[in-house]
């Protein structure tokens, strides 16, 4: 290929309309436990509710739910993937091998997401949340009936593989992913640009930002102990009883349970066996509708 302005500006538009093909084509799995808020400046400030509250009979005045001015900040990050082609190779007419990489760079961006929220849930167990326990901890505070200050567990304990339930009925989640700019490749092809004239080579960056952390620990249940029967029953029974600020009742629905790949087939007896490895009926058979199997955990 002969290396003209007109000529690059082809090869710009290719590359970028392969990794566009990618970063809007590739599936992912984040949203299931994040919830996605747009940012349009370095940093979030969310406020933060005490629980998730509910509609209540309206008697004498209205009841508000305050949102706390002690909230929490999410501060953007920067993401970049780069790569270098020599120029004799595109004016060798080899730009065709580098177009599935460009490719991969837009699949890498679109999996951002999923390599930035699953993660959080194995950090849930040592990292604080917004109300200043680990996001995964047996002593949350929350006011009983009474006004009075009680501990709510959303972690069962143990030191072996973690496992999570989640609720993924609700609108908020209990991770959050925040986007501030889309995914996006930026070519340094012009004749004059530094790396060319000094290294001979043609240079394509891809960029994002954006962030992620915790949201509503109350969907999400962490456990260490051995994934069987009785824990999992154990779970589901924790969140479903779950109850929030003045004693109402979270009508909690675990519906998915996320284990990383050593557990999976532990995980697909225990949601679809009829039988458990005793020879008795599987009671938690049914319970949780579907199983998650992330490799990044």
């Amino acid at each position: 290929m002969d290396i003209t302005h007109a000529n690059l500006a082809d090869l710009n538009t290719n590359y970028t309309a392969v990794f566009n093909e990618r970063l809007t084509g590739t599936e992912t799995t984040y949203g299931r436990i994040a919830m996605t808020v747009n940012s349009t400046g370095s940093q979030n400030t969310y406020p933060r509710l005490q629980e998730m509250p509910g509609m209540r009979k309206w008697v004498g005045e209205r009841f508000v739910n305050r949102l706390e001015a002690d909230g929490f900040t999410i501060q953007n990050e920067k993401y970049e993937n780069t790569v270098a082609v020599p120029v004799d190779t595109i004016a060798d007419d080899q730009y065709g091998i580098y177009a599935p990489l460009m490719g991969d760079m837009g699949q890498t961006a679109a999996e951002l997401p999923d390599e930035m929220v699953w993660p959080q849930l194995a950090a849930g167990f040592d990292t604080l949340g917004h109300d200043g326990q680990y996001f995964f901890d047996t002593d949350h505070p929350v006011e009983d009936e009474n006004g009075e200050e009680q501990s709510v567990s959303n972690f069962g304990g143990g030191a072996g593989t973690p496992w999570f339930l989640i609720d993924t009925t609700r609108v908020i989640k209990p991770i959050i992913f925040q986007d501030r700019m889309a995914a996006q490749i930026t070519p340094k092809t012009s004749l004059t640009d530094d790396n060319v004239f000094e290294r001979d080579e043609f240079v394509w960056g891809a960029k994002r930002r954006c962030a992620t952390g915790f949201g509503a620990w109350q969907l999400a249940y962490g456990s260490r102990q051995t994934l069987d029967e009785a824990n999992l029953g154990a779970a589901i029974s924790a969140m479903r009883e779950m109850r929030g600020r003045r004693g109402r009742k979270l009508n909690l629905r675990p519906t998915l349970l996320v284990v990383p790949p050593s557990l999976e087939i532990t995980g697909r007896k225990l949601l679809l066996a009829e039988m458990n490895a005793a020879g008795a009926s599987n009671v938690v058979r049914g319970m949780v509708s579907e199983l998650h199997v992330e490799n990044r955990l």
